[in-house]
């Protein structure tokens, strides 16, 4: 069987047998695949540098019957090794593997390498605020999931004013014009930046308190579990 090579982020590491492992990786041009890493467990292992977390690695591999291929071989290409140095930023990037993994299928279009690989540069750098990082990526999911909220218009369908207050509907995925309402002309403005930036870094210059900022989260947040449920 012919061998394939491709570039890498590993997703999953599940323990198998005395020496093994298996991995799900989420490939740049192959979708995802899981493959058996035969013996990386050992100390020599030749493997275990090239498949760890928070890393995108050059792996080639046999692919193999009822979907688990073998890793042949695997090198480090880039180590986001300051993820690990900060306990909130660690656990967030173990919570964007898990919800990768979740939200894409056997063959998710590339974007969804790039994106992964986006918010692991940004989670590398301790200047860009997590809680951007978190707003960023929601959004981004939403827009390759096809479930982009309307920043445009409101429910009906009146153009979303800078001098009013909106609720969200989730059902419509789109704002209410609402008196009490809890968002308002900054809200929308940064959401729309988060749309369109092709990486958080711009959006962290963006100056928002961090009450906002935390309501966003909270708001994408919220959106992308009803999408994720809805799959």
């Amino acid at each position: 069987m012919k061998q394939l090579a491709t570039i890498g982020i590993v997703l999953t590491r599940t323990n198998y047998g005395e020496a093994d492992r298996i991995i799900t990786v989420l490939t740049q041009d192959n979708g995802k695949i899981r493959l058996v890493a035969k013996g990386v467990r050992k100390i020599r292992s030749k493997l275990a540098g090239g498949i760890e977390l928070f890393s995108v690695n050059d792996i080639n591999y046999l692919p193999g019957k009822g979907g688990l291929g073998t890793l042949v071989s695997s090198r480090l290409r880039t180590n986001y090794g300051s993820i690990v140095k900060h306990i909130d930023r660690t656990m967030y990037a173990y919570d964007v593997l898990k919800l990768i993994h979740r939200i894409t299928e056997d063959s998710p279009e590339p974007e969804y390498f790039m994106l992964l690989q986006s918010v692991l540069s940004a989670l590398n750098a301790p200047d860009i605020e997590i809680e951007c990082i978190k707003a960023w990526f929601f959004l981004q999911l939403l827009k390759l999931g096809g479930h982009t909220p309307n920043l445009s218009t409101d429910s009906e369908g009146v153009p979303l004013s800078a001098a009013e207050k909106y609720m969200f509907s989730f059902d419509d995925m789109c704002f209410i014009q609402h008196s009490a309402g809890p968002f308002g002309k900054n809200h929308i403005t940064y959401l729309r930046l988060a749309l369109t930036l092709q990486s958080p870094r711009k959006l962290a210059q963006v100056n928002i308190s961090k009450e906002m900022l935390t309501s966003i989260v909270q708001l994408t947040r919220t959106m992308l579990d009803r999408y994720s449920r809805a799959n």
